[in-house]
């Protein structure tokens, strides 16, 4: 079971929804991640694209995110992050907002607000990533959604072909946990 793993929400262990559709971001990854951009996260915007169970953004929101916004499209998923936002008591006025929604719609509509983003993290499912990626680049370039140091993190398989060089943002650094995979992206200089 995923649960919280620093902050003021440490060790509420979330719920997952059942089955294989949806798989939570492990433990060792989460470490890994929130160790790398831990500096950033205080007072950061931070959005959660294919959002599963809420944890990585509940997580950010835990160790001091100012606003976070869950995209998720699975009724089932969404169904599970409202009680997860339900179990920690979290609401809209929280600074924690789930939108049941595409990524490549959400990041639109959230362009249209005028929202710009500190850390946009994708955990797309694996089979898809490299193209979910490419377009969530193209999306956030053309419609400035990241802050001037803004950063892209996507989640990847370390086992299926993911190529960087086509995408329009600067890929940066690149950490391997097993079969999982961070690439981490910036804005083209």
């Amino acid at each position: 079971m995923p649960r919280v793993v620093a902050g003021k929400f440490r060790g509420i262990i979330l719920d997952a929804p059942k089955g294989d559709n949806t798989r939570p971001t492990g433990d060792k990854v989460k470490e890994a991640l929130f160790s790398i951009i831990q500096t950033r996260i205080p007072e950061c915007s931070f959005i959660d694209l294919f959002a599963g169970t809420g944890g990585i953004g509940i997580e950010a929101l835990s160790r001091g995110a100012s606003s976070v916004i869950l995209v998720e499209k699975a009724g089932q998923a969404c169904g599970v992050i409202k009680s997860n936002l339900n179990k920690l008591r979290l609401s809209e006025d929280d600074d924690i907002v789930l939108m049941k929604s595409g990524f490549d719609a959400a990041l639109n509509t959230l362009a249209d607000e005028g929202k710009k983003f500190d850390i946009i993290f994708m955990d797309p499912p694996y089979r898809m990533a490299e193209k979910a990626a490419s377009t969530a680049c193209e999306i956030i370039t053309e419609r400035d959604l990241l802050n001037e140091d803004g950063i892209l993190i996507v989640e990847h398989s370390s086992e299926l072909p993911f190529v960087t060089d086509v995408m329009n943002m600067t890929p940066n650094r690149t950490c391997r946990y097993g079969l999982a995979m961070l690439t981490f992206f910036s804005k083209k200089a």
